[in-house]
């Protein structure tokens, strides 16, 4: 049963999602639509990777987690700046040591704006290593070892 929350796949026998704790609903019946994204490994082999389809409002913008632990994790980007990093603070809360406690901010100002706070190991977009850049629709993030989709209306 997925999650509506995170979109976890639970057991179907599941009350709560055991990743963020959400009541699942009471049918076991999964009416959600999913889609395979083909991804690329390290190791150049091609993974499938569920990502639920997401609805989002004109402006509205969010990061599915593709790569790393709670790969499909879904975070609305819904502040003016939302924080990713290592701090239990941070709004993205990507707890590894790849990730510096306050690795970079998404900025929302007439779009979405990534930007680097001085990282150790950089922020990636499209597998370019950026200090700012201005974020599109299906651009990959990577914050250390979590590699997330960028997706936005």
């Amino acid at each position: 049963m997925i999650c509506p929350s995170c979109g976890k796949n639970n057991p179907s026998t599941s009350a709560y999602c055991c990743q963020c704790g959400e009541r699942l609903a009471e049918s076991s019946k999964d009416e959600s639509t999913t889609i395979l994204t083909p991804v690329e490994t390290d190791a150049g082999e091609e993974v499938r990777v569920i990502v639920p389809e997401v609805e989002l409002a004109c402006g509205e913008a969010m990061f599915v987690v593709k790569r790393g632990p709670n790969a499909g994790a879904r975070f609305l980007l819904d502040k003016d700046v939302t924080t990713a990093g290592r701090h239990p603070e941070s709004d993205i809360f990507l707890d590894d040591i790849t990730v510096s406690r306050r690795h970079v901010e998404i900025r929302k100002s007439n779009g979405f704006k990534a930007v680097d706070m001085g990282s150790l190991n950089g922020t990636y977009v499209n597998k370019s290593r950026v200090e700012e850049v201005d974020l599109s629709s299906g651009d990959e993030v990577q914050i250390g070892k979590f590699k997330l989709i960028f997706l936005c209306k």
